[in-house]
């Protein structure tokens, strides 16, 4: 690991965001894990872990237009700010009904269905914002993939945190400690210092700069690929994470503890590709290696699929992250360093929409299929799946290359006839 790769850390405001958002985020995924497990102990329903993810997702498609034109018409950083202390309400909401004991599922529903609003207006603001927070543009891919490092060393450890206090504390634990984790990232952001906020005139309302947005990206067909790729990926391959649970308690025959570690591997897995990209030098083909790790996260979803044996499923579930990790990091590098920086907060909402919108619907989907064909064989055709768009992806970026080679070809022969 080379120093370039904490580069984005010369940044003040940088360094306190990372250190914030850090514990924060081991918070969500103790949160996300109990959900899970609590929603499959009470109902057993293949179904009901993709409607919950669905509830939690979906608000966010909706939402997240709107969301993306806030960004980009006010202040991200007091909008930002709005959101985290909005995310702490909702965490401590949950706390409050898990410890209660008296609980329906519709409630859990509802409470995630509250987050997924909140995430809509909080990802084009944090997303968005980090570019301002790095001082040096250039370091702009760096902070972007310490960013995802950041999420999936803290799906790591949060997991594995949720499985021991869910067995040894009780569902309550799990949620309280995501609320009192909030407290770092408030703070956190309570202590930069940016540039003082200059509002803009607007002359079009919320409808027409949606339009806009839209329109520029239909004009910009790199970006437009880029973001489809992440929809069909979001909507049929990522949803795998509903099914873990049923792994954890009906194939391996384990507690929930077995769930937290193979959220975990994941999350190493996830962690170790982020590092990977953190480290990568500038000038490297960014699309090139998203194909390759989109055919890495197929195959190991496949290999993980039918696989009885615990320790062997660990290592292809490890796989399986490092392949899945550059469909995130490289597809909002690849949107945040060629983006007009005007269509930042629009651009990014499609990009959360492409993510966070087609998970949901993808949920429903896996749920409704596993029902029909079984567990392991519908994460056997979601890692088809993610191969096939990596071979497309692969065959797209050769053909470019083909083109470009025809098109400097007369140039060459002109030369070579002045000669």
């Amino acid at each position: 690991m080379n120093i370039s790769t904490f580069n984005a850390f010369k940044s003040r405001n940088y360094r306190l965001y990372f250190g914030g958002q850090s514990v924060s985020l081991i918070g969500t995924w103790m949160q996300k894990t109990a959900v899970s497990w609590v929603v499959y102990e009470q109902t057993h329903s293949n179904f009901m872990l993709g409607l919950t993810l669905f509830a939690s997702l979906f608000p966010s498609f909706i939402f997240s237009f709107i969301g993306g034109v806030a960004s980009d018409r006010y202040d991200r950083y007091k909008l930002l700010l709005v959101t985290q202390i909005a995310s702490m309400v909702q965490a401590i909401l949950m706390t409050v009904l898990i410890f209660s004991k008296h609980y329906e599922m519709w409630q859990i529903i509802a409470l995630s269905a509250l987050l997924g609003i909140i995430n809509a207006f909080d990802v084009p603001a944090r997303q968005s914002l980090v570019y301002e927070m790095v001082d040096n543009k250039e370091d702009l891919p760096n902070a972007l993939a310490l960013n995802s490092s950041m999420v999936n060393l803290s799906r790591l450890i949060g997991p594995g945190l949720a499985g021991l206090a869910l067995e040894k504390l009780g569902d309550d634990v799990c949620f309280g400690l995501n609320a009192v984790s909030f407290i770092a990232v408030i703070g956190s952001l309570l202590m930069m210092k940016l540039p003082k906020y200059i509002s803009k005139p607007h002359t079009k309302n919320i409808i027409g700069e949606l339009q806009e947005g839209f329109a520029y990206i239909r004009q910009t067909p790199s970006i437009a690929y880029v973001l489809t790729m992440l929809a069909l990926i979001s909507l049929f391959v990522l949803p795998f994470s509903t099914l873990i649970p049923v792994y954890a308690k009906d194939i391996f025959h384990g507690t929930a503890s077995t769930f937290g570690v193979i959220d975990s591997v994941i999350g190493l897995g996830a962690f170790s590709g982020a590092i990977f990209l953190a480290s990568l030098k500038p000038g490297k083909n960014l699309r090139k290696i998203l194909a390759i790790n989109t055919l890495i996260f197929g195959a190991g979803l496949a290999l993980f699929s039918h696989t009885t044996f615990y320790p062997a499923a660990l290592i292809f579930a490890t796989i399986s992250g490092f392949g899945m990790m550059s469909q995130i990091t490289i597809s909002n590098t690849l949107i945040q360093t060629t983006v007009d920086p005007n269509m930042r907060g629009r651009v990014i909402s499609f990009y959360a929409m492409a993510f966070f919108g087609m998970q949901p619907l993808g949920g429903l989907l896996i749920g409704t299929i596993s029902q029909l064909i079984g567990t392991q064989n519908t994460v056997l055709f979601q890692g088809a799946i993610a191969v096939l768009i990596g071979c497309l992806s692969y065959r797209r970026l050769y053909r470019g290359e083909i083109k470009n080679i025809q098109r400097a070809k007369p140039v060459s022969e002109l030369v070579l006839e002045k000669i």
